[in-house]
């Protein structure tokens, strides 16, 4: 009987937007444009992709959408049949504000949820030993301020107060029957973030980097066990659980060029600090016997952006994009608890104006490359798609 209840279950992301269980859309419109915002995104959802940004508000602007993520993924076990996931839909939101009070000087709050899960296997999957049910929630307040250093410089900052939950699933084997256990748990983090933009030739090519920080979280929540046989009650009593979660720093350079009238491109590069993610276990501050970490070994990877947005007419625009998302998830340590693949991405989207207010739209379609896992206990593969789409509404002064 296996007793290990490890984080990585936690963590189980189904076939999310991006790798690891990172969300990057959190703007229809840069959504639109494969993300490729580091640079060339300049209304209040700034916020998220780069503070410096927020300048680009005359006076005010309010962004407020959602994004609904399907995802569509399989495990193919050795030897055996595929198995998938029950249908699953994401909604993480998005609500941006930025006030200009000053020419040199704005100001903003953000609420998003940059990392996030949900999982939901077939009753008799193979792995629900591992996970079963499952789901990861980060959600991000940012206060922001932007000062314009110079004509072309622009410097913002920001900080990110996290209210980040879990929740879990799992099967337990008993051999001869089956129980099951229920955990769940929410945690408080402290971060910052920072941007710099730069305007390399005025009106043709603009430059962006920005930094958002690593923040650490300690989970604390209970276990509930269900259907354990009485030879086992003893040990595996409700109880009081801990965890320790580092959601990774990230690095974004962007550049924004105007290489005829009406057309914008953008191509950015993130790299995403997954190396935080090197062990996780659950702890069981009244039980100790029932911790044991589970080696992961992520590592940092990059994420390349490409995108386009032409205005058709004053009011109108139209967008594209292309997105390279690579797993950070080594072979040996790639698990059903915690599915991973690179991902390829391709977006569509449009705007449209009417006086002071605004609509964007965005589809993006998610390919996983089928990833061969030599994890211990269930080796297989893993393939799979995600249809996302997004709408913001967004009212400027």
């Amino acid at each position: 009987m296996k007793k290990t209840l490890s984080l990585v279950t936690l963590l189980a992301a189904g076939a999310t937007q991006a790798a690891g269980f990172q969300i990057d859309t959190q703007s229809a419109r840069s959504t639109g444009m494969g993300n490729a915002s580091t640079a060339a995104l300049d209304d209040s959802s700034a916020i998220y992709s780069n503070a410096a940004n927020i300048l680009g508000v005359k006076k005010l602007d309010i962004t407020v959408g959602d994004t609904g993520i399907l995802p569509f993924i399989e495990f193919t076990p050795t030897d055996g049949a595929a198995q998938g996931q029950k249908m699953t839909l994401s909604p993480p939101p998005h609500v941006f504000v930025v006030y200009r009070p000053f020419e040199k000087a704005a100001f903003g709050l953000g609420a998003y949820t940059p990392y996030g899960a949900r999982s939901r296997w077939e009753d008799d999957f193979v792995g629900r030993f591992k996970g079963r049910e499952s789901s990861l929630a980060a959600y991000y307040i940012n206060p922001t301020f932007a000062y314009q250093l110079h004509e072309y410089f622009r410097l913002g900052v920001g900080v990110d107060v996290v209210r980040t939950t879990v929740e879990l699933k799992r099967s337990i084997n008993f051999v001869e029957s089956e129980g099951g256990v229920h955990l769940g748990g929410a945690a408080w983090g402290v971060g910052f973030n920072a941007g710099f933009q730069a305007v390399l030739l005025p009106g043709e090519l603009t430059a962006g980097v920005h930094y958002r920080s690593a923040v650490s979280t300690k989970y604390e929540g209970l276990a509930d066990f269900q259907n354990i046989p009485q030879q086992f009650q003893a040990r595996m009593l409700d109880q009081r659980v801990e965890a320790d979660v580092k959601f990774p720093a990230t690095l974004s350079l962007g550049l924004a060029a105007t290489p005829m009238e009406n057309l914008t491109l953008a191509f950015d590069v993130q790299m995403v600090d997954w190396a935080s993610m090197k062990e996780l276990t659950i702890q069981f501050p009244d039980n100790p016997a029932l911790n044991n970490p589970v080696e992961k070994r992520w590592v940092a990877k990059a994420k390349y952006h490409l995108g386009a947005e032409y205005t058709l007419r004053p009011e109108l625009q139209v967008r594209a994009g292309f997105v390279v998302d690579l797993s950070p998830s080594p072979a040996e340590t790639l698990t059903p608890d915690l599915p991973d693949a690179d991902r390829y991405k391709f977006s569509l989207g449009a705007g449209y104006a009417m006086g002071n207010l605004r609509a964007d739209a965005a589809y993006q379609l998610v390919l996983l490359a089928s990833t061969e896992s030599t994890g211990a206990g269930l080796d297989g593969t893993y393939s799979g798609t995600a249809h996302v789409l997004g709408v913001t509404l967004g009212y400027s002064l």
